[in-house]
């Protein structure tokens, strides 16, 4: 079981008791939070939200706040003298997904059932001949 879920305007396949970094969430170490934009959802099947599953809802803890490793940023034109070294460390959350919840009560998007017509023996001759 696996959901898609937008988090802080990325989106993340995340499955139970899973880890990741994410873009920095407001929020205290320990904290819970819970996210409800759920793109897609499988649980047994597949469920598609357009543009969001409705029902379901991806709760997370809060591990950690961190920064990312730093990024060095270097400018240079050749034979003008022109160098610039820069730097930046992004800002980051560490989350643990604890639970995927509401697939009781999910909108399921269901696919149009197809049309299955018999033909009775009559008409069935009639094409025959």
């Amino acid at each position: 079981m696996f959901a898609i879920v937008e988090i802080a305007g990325l989106q993340y396949k995340v499955e139970q008791d899973q880890k990741l970094f994410v873009n920095r969430l407001k929020g205290d170490k320990g904290g819970k939070v819970s996210f409800d934009k759920v793109l897609l959802t499988v649980n047994g099947s597949i469920t598609v939200g357009a543009p969001a599953v409705s029902g379901i809802t991806v709760e997370a803890e809060i591990l950690d706040h961190v920064k990312a490793d730093k990024v060095i940023v270097f400018k240079k034109k050749r034979r003008k003298g022109y160098k610039v070294k820069n730097g930046h460390r992004q800002s980051l959350t560490q989350i643990q997904i604890t639970g995927i919840t509401g697939f009781e009560g999910a909108k399921k998007a269901e696919k149009p059932a197809k049309k299955t017509t018999k033909k009775s023996d009559a008409e069935v001759t009639e094409s025959a001949e």
